[in-house]
């Protein structure tokens, strides 16, 4: 399972209803949710976060918070 779709198992989403109200597909859907080579667009995270209701930076935050620069060690770039 992917980053979302952990994300949306823990708010219990309805995949069938973020696909009506956002127009992606229920198989892109799923590969977003279950295929780790598949790539979210910014423009579907958008979607998925007002369809559920959910600050489209803080799902943002959520799904990729993890990530950092390499070589960041004093918080200077």
């Amino acid at each position: 399972m992917t980053a979302l779709g952990l994300y949306l198992a823990k708010r219990t989403v309805n995949k069938a209803e973020v696909s009506r109200r956002t127009g992606i597909s229920k198989s892109r859907l799923t590969q977003l949710t279950a295929n780790d080579s598949a790539k979210l667009r910014a423009d579907e995270l958008y979607l998925i976060a007002l369809a559920i209701n959910v600050d489209p930076g803080e799902m943002f935050k959520g799904l990729f918070g993890g990530l950092g620069l390499r070589g960041k060690k004093d918080g200077n770039v």
